[in-house]
């Protein structure tokens, strides 16, 4: 959560499982655009001796839709190849991991990043291609611009290759100064401008897992709860969690139609759809002779991810592995489970007599149709929009032509920060109490204005204080690569 083991097919599958995506203007360089897509939920800090990395057979995606109809007008790929400098070794590293390029570091991980930019008609229907059944053994002809949301006829350019991933933070004596040697070296500016890292870092996210999905429980509100216990701070379950972070930052008249760098917030072209997603070939076939696998046919979309609990929460376990597949031109089909959330009929009945007003709602809840699904129009909130038109679509609705804010709230525009969730998403927007006080009906008046919240929807938390930045503990960084170190597996232990 929000994405963590979502699906009961992806929850197999770890390397391709999208754990979150970010997408802001970046805080210290608010001419650019930083997104974060994050993938291996639940990583333990002390998970060797394989030590957790990016799928060598997967194709990861960033995807930007810049005109309005839920197609993607640029793509970013990356693909990840493994090696092993000595195979007749057990060991990760043989001794402490000084730099990117020291021989005691044993299995190692690179990357390369395409672009594509695609020029399509719009309202044009996704099409899988048909084409490539060649088999490879490894990733040297995984990008080639036919990724599963395209049909292979976008300009492809080859951006960087054999960029290196730092190792995982084992602990203090493999990866002294993990930071200074190993992360920030790791950190690449592309010929074309662009910045980039792909490696392990602590997971950003924060939420009361063990509360949350036992029977909807959020600890400060436990007395009030239909199986009553004491009110108890919140417990961030991921906090001594890592994920694989692919972190991208793109100036951005290179993201928008028009190739300009929008000032209005209502210019159409200020707002970008951006969601993440990860592929595998169609078919694999395993070796026992070279202990082996080889891939074959076209890709298929395994994993998607834009806005946080959308097939978390919204989706039926029933529907899960099918969203994943889809993309999000054609999320019409989840329209009437975002009008009628499962979630808003289930608060009243898990917290008696609490929210007599959110159980009397009948109508469409049209502000979460907005929210998750089209974009807010303007006129709705002062100052601001980030609508899309009519496509209904599951993306990060991004409006550049709002600064960072200075002074940022954790509640985003619930707290009356424009620069916040659901206006793209920062790493520290506490999404969990914003999306439960949607769902709890504090901005239904945004569409019904004779509706009143009930009292307690407006005081829905987890509980759990917004981490910390640049300090001890710290989940965040105030500058690029913005997610956190990585936890060591010496000092945090699997437990």
């Amino acid at each position: 959560m929000s994405s963590h083991r979502e699906a009961p097919e992806i929850s197999q599958d770890p390397v391709c499982d999208n754990t979150d995506v970010y997408a802001f203007v970046s805080p210290d360089k608010p001419g650019t655009v930083t997104i974060v897509a994050n993938y291996i939920p639940f990583e333990a800090p002390s998970g060797g001796p394989n030590f957790f990395e990016f799928g060598q057979n997967v194709l990861y995606s960033i995807y930007v839709d810049n005109d309005g109809d839920a197609m993607p007008e640029i793509e970013y790929q990356f693909v990840f190849e493994s090696s092993l400098q000595n195979p007749n070794t057990f060991l990760y590293n043989t001794g402490p991991i000084g730099s990117l390029t020291d021989p005691n570091w044993n299995s190692r991980q690179t990357y390369s990043v395409f672009r594509i930019d695609q020029k399509h008609k719009k309202g044009t229907a996704v099409a899988a291609p048909n084409g490539d059944s060649s088999v490879s053994d490894d990733s040297s002809d995984i990008a080639a611009g036919g990724g599963p949301a395209f049909p292979g006829k976008g300009k492809v350019s080859l951006l960087a290759t054999d960029l290196p991933c730092p190792p995982c933070n084992v602990g203090v004596r493999s990866t002294p100064n993990y930071e200074l040697n190993l992360a920030m070296p790791a950190v690449q500016t592309l010929p074309t401008g662009e910045v980039v890292f792909a490696g392990q870092r602590s997971d950003p996210f924060y939420v009361d897992v063990g509360s949350i999905f036992d029977l909807g429980a959020l600890r400060p509100f436990n007395p009030a709860h239909v199986i009553p216990l004491a009110a108890a701070n919140g417990v961030d379950d991921l906090k001594q969690a890592n994920v694989h972070s692919i972190v991208l930052q793109v100036p951005i008249e290179m993201l928008t139609a028009s190739g300009g760098k929008p000032t209005s917030v209502t210019d159409p072209d200020a707002v970008l759809g951006i969601w993440a997603a990860a592929s595998r070939r169609k078919a694999t076939v395993l070796h026992r002779e070279s202990a082996g696998k080889a891939v074959s046919g076209p890709w298929v979309q395994v994993s998607r991810l834009a806005n946080p609990l959308f097939n978390e929460v919204v989706v039926p376990l029933g529907q899960k592995d099918d969203w994943n597949f889809g993309f999000p031109v054609d999320d019409s089909e989840y329209l009437e489970l975002v009008q009628t959330p499962q979630l808003q009929g289930l608060l009243p009945v898990l917290y008696p007599g609490v929210f007599p007003n959110l159980a009397g709602i009948k109508g469409s809840r049209d502000d979460l149709v907005a929210i998750l699904l089209t974009g807010l129009p303007p006129g709705i909130i002062p100052g601001f929009q980030n609508y899309t038109g009519t496509t209904y679509a599951d993306m990060l609705r991004l409006n550049v032509a709002i600064p960072p804010s200075a002074s940022p709230s954790a509640l985003g525009l619930l707290g009356g920060d424009l620069a916040g969730f659901p206006n793209g998403r920062r790493l520290a927007d506490d999404i969990v109490a914003i999306e439960l006080r949607a769902i709890a009906g504090v901005t239904y008046p945004l569409v019904n204005k004779s509706y009143t919240p009930d009292a307690a929807a407006g005081l829905l938390t987890q509980g759990i204080p917004v981490p910390a930045t640049d300090g001890v503990g710290s989940r965040y960084m105030t500058h690029f690569p913005y997610v956190g170190s990585p936890y060591d597996g010496y000092d945090t232990p699997s437990t």
